[in-house]
């Protein structure tokens, strides 16, 4: 990462809630392979999203990875859903809680947003040597 690039304190306290969530490696890739076009998008997630969502206090951060569980599933973002998978194993749900979530959003979603969700989670599964 470039040494010009700003990092506000806002960014900072998203960027350890990020990484938290969703593992160091990951991040550290997101942010390496930002250039100056995509940076601001970064920042963007990292303060917003990761300091002014995920740390509000009035919701658990297991209860915000349901949520985007849900929410990224029905709006059929694998790459996005891959890495938020990871994250709610991280917060503590467990297998059968993930599937649960898929199995509504299967229902609410439709059958490809949810059959993809669960293809996607066991790709998690095996690359996190979960798989059964």
């Amino acid at each position: 990462m470039s040494a010009n690039r700003p990092r506000s304190e806002k960014f900072e306290r998203g960027l350890k809630t990020r990484q938290a969530v969703l593992g160091e490696e990951y991040v550290e890739r997101s942010l390496k392979a930002a250039d100056d076009f995509s940076w601001p998008a970064q920042q963007l997630a990292t303060e917003y999203c990761w300091d002014e969502i995920w740390n509000r206090p009035d919701l658990d951060k297991r209860s915000r990875s349901l949520l985007n569980l849900g929410m990224i599933s029905a709006l059929n973002r694998p790459h996005e859903l891959k890495a938020h998978i990871r994250g709610a194993l991280n917060n503590g749900l467990t297998k059968a809680e993930l599937r649960e979530v898929f199995m509504q959003v299967t229902v609410y979603c439709g059958m490809p947003a949810g059959l993809e969700s669960f293809r996607l989670a066991r790709e998690v599964f095996k690359e996190m040597g979960l798989d059964d």
